[in-house]
């Protein structure tokens, strides 16, 4: 019989956070204890379930935390964590760099999983254009990310990390060479640009493609994501392998074994 491990969600009210919320209520190995809420949480829950507004009463009533929610929460989230360590599954975008490096000194004493994308399928297709990134080392390379209307950070953070692995199969710093607008008398593209843009509207839940481009042909490898639920889905299996590790910086592709 798998062990029980009680789960906290931080970023309740969003849309992936209410997904996980419905999973979880009838998940036994990873039950729902906890919900974190920054004004109200508008749908109702059994009455063992603790809703709070305090970072530190979801760290005291849960063994692992999943976080789908904004860049300050998943700060204090961090930050509260540091004097309470808990296993910690994040998968918030638009992070700055000091929120970046207090993950990273937050998994010095707790197992850590960060990931922009909690789709199997990106984790895939990591692996994949990091490796076509350095086969293909005379195309260009373009990524297009497409969201929602109300997405409010571009380029998206799957966009970025796609051209991050671009960048390092040939040996660069994405920050070097990403290009996300272009606009007027720009002059010729560069040989090393990565060039990352965003578009949005509608109800998109989330399409990214990573394109390789030269004289005569071109290759395009594409992720759709057609359901929010891929990634409450993929949370959860993260969080279930999360809790038996060891303190660490991990991503989807070590839970993946990828």
């Amino acid at each position: 019989m798998a062990d029980i491990h009680k789960v906290g969600i931080v970023g309740a009210s969003g849309r992936v956070g209410n997904l996980l919320v419905d999973a979880l209520l009838h998940d036994n190995e990873l039950p729902l204890s906890t919900v974190h809420v920054s004004t109200e949480l508008k749908r109702d829950l059994p009455a063992d379930i603790v809703v709070t507004n305090s970072i530190e009463a979801v760290l005291k009533n849960c063994d692992v935390v999943i976080d789908f929610s904004v860049p300050i929460a998943t700060q204090a989230l961090c930050e509260a964590a540091l004097e309470n360590p808990t296993p910690l599954v994040i998968a918030t975008t638009g992070l700055n760099e000091h929120q970046n490096n207090l993950m990273r000194e937050a998994s010095t004493k707790m197992p850590l999983l960060y990931a922009s994308n909690m789709s199997v399928g990106i984790a895939l297709l990591k692996q994949l254009v990091e490796q076509v990134s350095r086969t293909l080392e005379d195309f260009n390379i373009e990524i297009v990310e497409q969201h929602h209307r109300h997405k409010v950070d571009a380029p998206s953070g799957t966009a970025l990390t796609l051209g991050e692995f671009a960048a390092k199969g040939r040996g660069l710093e994405l920050d070097k060479v990403r290009v996300s607008g272009r606009d007027g008398q720009i002059g010729a593209r560069s040989e090393d640009e990565i060039g990352i843009m965003a578009l949005r509207g509608g109800d998109i839940v989330g399409r990214h493609t990573v394109g390789f481009y030269n004289d005569g042909e071109f290759l395009e490898l594409n992720h759709t994501a057609t359901s929010r639920e891929t990634f409450s889905k993929g949370a959860i299996r993260v969080a279930k392998w999360l809790v038996r590790q060891e303190s660490g910086f991990y991503s989807i592709n070590d839970s993946l074994g990828i």
